[in-house]
């Protein structure tokens, strides 16, 4: 069942988006060669913390921190550790926060140093798939509007989108539905492609608070576990990207809340 906000509700989870993104820019300017992913987290709690709010990951499903941080052939949901980010990597911080009872989520790619152009590249595109399914994001539209958008982009740069994960409706709880996937192609091994096919023709009102997430990779979009038992990385161990945010709805279009 999809939940449309009311405008007190709105305000609300533009509020903590505002907060959440300040967040964000703070790990942002702490991410650099020798830092370890769980000094990341360390300071993503304390700073949520420090804003009145909890943290959305944390204990969701038994995840045990505050920060997804997934690095380079890693996708999402990567749990911090001890490990030491390098010249040359990317990573993807992910966060979500609980702020008066309203969850917001967001998640960026970052250069750790230098990268290679083709790297660059694989980041541009990743925020301006992103971009563009914003664009699609307006009443009378269909969230399938959406998926075809971000597909179609990201394959003509002859990268490809993740199938088997998919951004989500938000609100008091931090996965609402309907869910968006990023493509509009489907596998038999998707378990949920009856409900995939089915929010693809929901049309978009006013009011749905949506997160979308393109998650993109430089081979095959197939998907493996990865070893902390939370994580999703490339089955090919290519690279992959991933941006993320919360939007609303108006009956002008889209509205980003996960902004300063």
């Amino acid at each position: 069942m999809i939940i449309i906000k009311i405008p007190e509700e709105v305000e609300i989870i533009a509020e903590g988006g505002k907060i959440l993104a300040k967040i964000m820019k703070e790990l942002e300017n702490n991410v650099k060669p020798g830092i370890t992913t769980k000094e990341l987290d360390r300071l993503a709690e304390s700073l949520i913390f420090k804003y009145g709010g909890e943290c959305s990951f944390k204990g969701y499903q038994n995840f045990p921190a505050c920060l997804c941080t997934s690095i380079n052939e890693e996708i999402v949901h990567a749990v911090p550790s001890c490990r030491v980010l390098k010249e040359g990597d990317i990573i993807s911080l992910d966060i979500g926060m609980k702020y008066k009872d309203f969850h917001t989520d967001m998640a960026i790619t970052l250069p750790v140093g230098k990268i290679n152009p083709e790297t660059k590249r694989l980041i541009e595109v990743t925020k301006k798939a992103l971009e563009i399914g914003i664009e699609k994001v307006k009443p009378e539209n269909h969230i399938g509007d959406i998926s075809r958008a971000i597909q179609k982009y990201v394959e003509s740069q002859g990268f490809n989108v993740v199938r088997e994960l998919c951004g989500h409706g938000i609100g008091r709880e931090i996965h609402e539905d309907p869910q968006i996937l990023n493509s509009v192609s489907f596998e038999k091994k998707l378990v949920d492609k009856v409900k995939y096919v089915e929010d693809g023709n929901i049309e978009i009102e006013a009011g749905m608070i949506l997160c979308l997430e393109p998650m993109v990779t430089v081979g095959d979009w197939h998907i493996k576990k990865s070893g902390d038992g939370f994580g999703f990385k490339t089955k090919d161990d290519s690279l992959s990207c991933h941006f993320e945010h919360t939007v609303a709805v108006t009956k002008n279009g889209a509205k980003i809340l996960t902004v300063v």
